[in-house]
């Protein structure tokens, strides 16, 4: 948690301010019996006193009104300090999350990272604010009741001191065991939002296979799970407030029963015993607050030690500045390329070496599972390969920073994604300052213009998340026009016209090849018709390069290439393409 504590550094005078003020709250509230004791032993003692009654009623409730105040301004200092907290924090770990490695989010639960977003940084939002208000108040009140009776009545005020260490050990002894079964709640949590999003993010294969009594049934064990483990702490925290009751009510007793037999021997005032009785419901009260409070902070602090795990997990190396590039060299260049995802695992790619010339159309295809998307997932230093060097004209792309490398990069990736918001909004998504004109051109180059000139709004059209109200063809050629319209010098299209019928890929392909910054265009397909037209085409089969070639060569000299063309003649040469 310390390390979550310099979100805290804007908001140091409130949290300053916030517990003072509550101390000076505490301290007018403390006063109260003290005027209450006055009251019954000095106001009611004849008929001329009620001047006196009266002047001490509205005392009481000028210290109320100026502890309203005080518990007011205080309550909005620790508001503020821990909202902008949590804001801060929160802005932070979205921040940390965006610079995450793939591999990092390969091995991190979504789930986990949107439950650190959400539930825990409101956890400790109110815990934050709670510790603000009544950390140091509560402990105030408690031992400053106690120090009140001492100065009413010692040998009374002797009840205090053996109650109030009893009361902490009820309190800590109960509490610090749940500390830990609390992390095991939120894991809990966990899992069912994992299995929600899963089963959210595919109920249309779900509903298809029919398997809604499945996941039902699977969904409810995991919330069964998370509801036997918030029972069974919450049975251990429940035992906080009848204990803390029986030993200040069974304090209360022994104060009145003392109390009673020294005001019949003379000792002792009715009034005195009034005001011990009031600072005995003033430790009680406060007590089940400081429970409460210690509950809370207990959640916040296990859900701050997640937050904290969640900024320690590794972030993306990045490079300070880029080196010139090489002149003469190749725009894309693999060198005996190599990448495994996990140590233990069988590499994806292996020994892969090719070069792509500036302006050059490179095909790739394999078949499922070849290393097609690895291969390309590279470039923009979305992994780091395992060994061997992946170069940008020349240049290392691990000496390049990551803003640099990936700014000349226009990438299409298999499953289309599209944001809520306009067309507009979308396509500006790798150009901000992109005008209507310059989307238009890219909206045509990508085949897409006829169908958003239909639209209503055009360009104003709102697309729902994820692209719900198009077509799977429309989000294809949408964010084929997304990358085109940041004008990159290397254009990647992984299996971006699957969804595409012939004639309108053949368009694109046309429209490609007549870009007019002449992009180095990677070509990524299972499908001969989308690469053979291609300057070159490279082969991949089971993470290993087996050809380099155009689409006549290679049918000549690659027997991988040979097979993909066997199985796929029909669609080799299509009649309309």
């Amino acid at each position: 948690m310390r390390k979550l504590l310099r979100y805290m550094k804007p908001y140091r005078k409130e949290c300053i301010a916030g517990p003072l003020l509550k101390l000076a709250e505490a301290v007018l509230e403390l006063l109260i019996p003290l005027l209450v004791a006055a009251i019954i032993d000095h106001g009611l003692s004849g008929s001329d006193r009620k001047p006196y009654v009266i002047g001490l009623c509205l005392a009481m409730a000028a210290l109320g009104l100026v502890g309203l105040a005080f518990s007011l301004t205080a309550q909005y200092f620790s508001a503020k300090a821990a909202t902008g907290f949590a804001a801060r924090l929160r802005g932070a770990l979205f921040h940390h999350i965006q610079r995450l490695s793939y591999r990092t989010l390969d091995e991190t639960s979504t789930a986990t990272l949107i439950t650190r977003l959400t539930g825990d940084t409101n956890q400790v939002q109110t815990g934050v604010n709670l510790a603000l208000r009544l950390l140091l108040r509560s402990p105030f009140v408690v031992f400053g009741a106690m120090f009140m009776a001492f100065t009413l009545d010692v040998q009374a005020a002797w009840i205090f001191v053996v109650i109030i260490p009893l009361l902490a050990v009820a309190v800590f002894g109960i509490m610090l065991p749940c500390i830990p079964l609390y992390k095991h709640v939120q894991k809990r949590l966990d899992t069912v939002l994992g299995r929600t999003k899963e089963t959210l993010s595919g109920v249309r294969v779900v509903r298809a296979f029919r398997k809604e009594e499945e996941e039902i049934a699977a969904f409810q064990d995991s919330n069964a799970a998370l509801t036997g483990a918030q029972l069974f702490v919450g049975r251990i925290g429940a035992l906080l407030n009848p204990l803390t009751y029986v030993l200040i009510n069974g304090a209360i007793l022994a104060l009145l029963w003392s109390g009673a037999i020294r005001v019949q021997a003379g000792l002792l005032t009715q009034g005195v015993v009034v005001a011990l009785y009031n600072y005995m419901s003033q430790i009680l009260v406060e007590l089940v607050k400081l429970a409460n409070l210690i509950i809370t902070i207990t959640k916040a602090v296990a859900c701050g030690k997640r937050i904290e795990a969640a900024l320690e997990l590794p972030v993306a190396a990045d490079a300070d500045a880029a080196p010139a590039p090489v002149p003469g060299a190749p725009r894309i260049a693999f060198s005996d390329v190599t990448l495994q995802y996990h140590p233990n695992s069988r590499p994806a790619l292996e020994g892969v070496s090719l070069s792509v010339a500036p302006g050059e159309t490179m095909g790739i295809i394999g078949g499922t599972s070849a290393g097609k998307t690895t291969l390309i997932n590279l470039i923009p230093r979305f992994y780091d390969a395992t060994s061997g060097q992946v170069c940008i004209d020349g240049v290392d792309v691990q000496s390049i920073p990551a803003e640099t490398l990936r700014g000349q990069i226009g990438l299409v990736p298999q499953q289309a994604v599209l944001f809520h918001g306009t067309v507009r909004e979308n396509l500006r998504f790798g150009c901000p300052e992109a005008d209507d004109q310059r989307l238009w051109q890219a909206l045509e180059s990508a085949q897409a213009k006829d169908f958003i000139q239909q639209k209503p709004g055009g360009l104003d059209f709102v697309i729902e998340q994820g692209g719900r109200n198009l077509s799977g063809g429309q989000r294809g050629r949408l964010t084929i026009a997304r990358a085109l319209v940041r004008q990159p010098a290397i254009l990647i299209l992984d299996d971006s016209a699957a969804a595409l019928d012939y004639a309108t890929e053949a368009a694109l392909r046309q429209a490609l090849s007549h870009l007019p910054w002449h992009p180095t265009i990677l070509l990524i397909s299972q499908r001969i018709a989308t690469v053979q037209a291609a300057d070159r085409i490279a082969v991949l089969d089971d993470g290993r390069l087996t050809g380099v070639g155009t689409h006549e060569q290679l049918l000549a000299t690659c027997p991988e290439y040979q097979a993909i063309a066997a199985s796929q003649k029909r669609e080799e040469v299509p009649s309309h393409a």
